[in-house]
């Protein structure tokens, strides 16, 4: 075949063949298909689109080029969830032990995170002894026991995405539905889960800033699930304000303890039974009312929090985080408080702009390998829609420093938008995408 002849195809708008698919990801990560040539490929699709079997076909092929994690012996109890990312997006720390508690067994490969995002593993890892490396032997076994493990990226899961990812990001060939949707389904492919949910996040805080990109994306990936024979739901959600009151590694592990322990906290809260209901449904042959009432009263009468405290045991962690986190978890230094300007309501947040002030406190990266504060974050006390007096606090931030606090301030007061009249209610959960 000829790289050449490939990319004149797909530039001219021609669906590319499976052979030809394969061909060029077996090339590109064994290093014979140079980046300039996979950039111009990727700037094709762009432009022209991919059938959905072409996508299918490219996303099985990245999936293939690398470690594939063998989860059968789990049957249909093996079971994932995904979220596009967003700003306060904790639901992992409350929807893992919440399924293994209700007998799935969730074996979750998660990843750090970047810019205004956070990423799960460094939010467990605010955890003092937590070992987010697990070699496949011990996240398999720790699986089978406890039902739950969630570790850090195999350095070979998919590399032909990692490879891929690295050019899009510095050619600007990032904005692609199916290389977007081909990116993400195949590590959850090769991580081995019988079925899949994602929560695919729709606002300012998330990737998709529009619901029609959002439900693009969502049936994309759900397409590409199905045609690989796993069982697939996508969740739209929110992401026009933070999840939950708490963004900040620490603080957002103390915020899913206080649900896993039954706090309420609405959006959090919700959303985290929506997904663990869709996973237990799927995997166990619930319906929705039983997996939702199921997962109620699993947080009400404790299995959720003892399920918690046995999988942070089991990785290393200080299980005493369970019962008094404050007396476990990093808190940081140096505070702020933001206060409202008037008198009248929150009218909206730019969520980005949350998450970028959080960079600045230290608790975000700016780049992949820079050191984060877990303890630095923000605390909101009110959110949007609700109703505020002239310096009355809206939000307190931490961090190590004043100076780190000062320009986080500057941030978040940008971010956040003050009006006299109250705003229109919007939905926590869009739709429910069902395969």
């Amino acid at each position: 075949m000829n790289m050449y002849e490939i990319i004149s195809k797909k530039r001219r708008g021609f669906p590319l063949e499976e052979a030809e698919i394969r061909w060029v990801v077996e090339g590109f990560t064994r290093g014979e298909i140079p980046d300039y040539q996979m950039a111009a490929l990727s700037m094709a699709i762009c432009f022209q689109d991919m059938t959905a079997e072409e996508t299918a076909v490219l996303t099985d092929a990245m999936a293939k080029s690398g470690d594939m994690v063998d989860l059968s012996l789990f049957g249909s109890d093996s079971v994932d969830k995904h979220s596009t990312g967003g700003v306060g997006d904790k639901t992992t720390l409350v929807v893992a032990p919440l399924v293994a508690a209700l007998g799935g067994k969730v074996a979750k490969m998660s990843g750090r995170g970047l810019g205004h995002t956070g990423g799960t593993v460094d939010k467990l890892e605010s955890i003092p002894g937590y070992r987010s490396s697990l070699t496949p032997e011990e996240l398999l076994r720790q699986t089978m026991e406890v039902g739950v493990a969630v570790a850090g990226q195999s350095g070979n899961l998919a590399p032909a995405d990692k490879k891929l990812y690295a050019l899009r990001d510095v050619t600007a060939t990032v904005d692609s539905v199916p290389l977007i949707a081909s990116s993400i389904m195949s590590k959850k492919l090769a991580a081995g889960a019988r079925s899949i949910v994602l929560d695919v996040k729709v606002g300012s805080g998330a990737f998709a800033k529009t619901e029609d990109f959002a439900r693009r994306l969502a049936e994309s990936m759900l397409s590409i699930g199905r045609s690989c024979g796993r069982n697939m739901t996508a969740v739209l959600s929110n992401m026009d304000e933070p999840l939950g009151f708490a963004v900040g590694n620490a603080l957002e592990v103390k915020e899913a303890i206080d649900v896993l322990r039954g706090a309420e906290i609405p959006d959090l809260k919700n959303l985290s039974i929506e997904l663990a209901a869709s996973m237990l449904s799927m995997s166990k042959g619930w319906s929705m009312k039983e997996a939702r009432e199921a997962c109620a009263a699993a947080l009400r009468d404790g299995r959720a929090i003892r399920k918690f405290r046995e999988w942070i045991v089991a990785q290393g962690g200080d299980g005493r985080a369970a019962e008094d986190p404050d007396a476990v978890l990093p808190s940081a230094p140096c505070s702020a408080v933001l206060t409202a300007p008037l008198s009248g309501y929150i009218t909206g947040m730019d969520t980005e702009a949350v998450g970028a002030a959080c960079v600045h406190l230290g608790a975000g990266r700016s780049r992949m390998g820079d050191d984060i504060d877990h303890a630095a974050g923000i605390r909101f006390i009110r959110k949007t829609g609700d109703a505020v007096i002239a310096g009355e606090p809206v939000a307190t931030l931490y961090g190590a420093s004043d100076l780190r606090l000062e320009a986080a301030l500057i941030e978040l007061q940008k971010a956040i938008h003050f009006g006299c009249e109250r705003p229109k209610a919007l939905p926590l959960i869009i739709d429910v995408l069902r395969g």
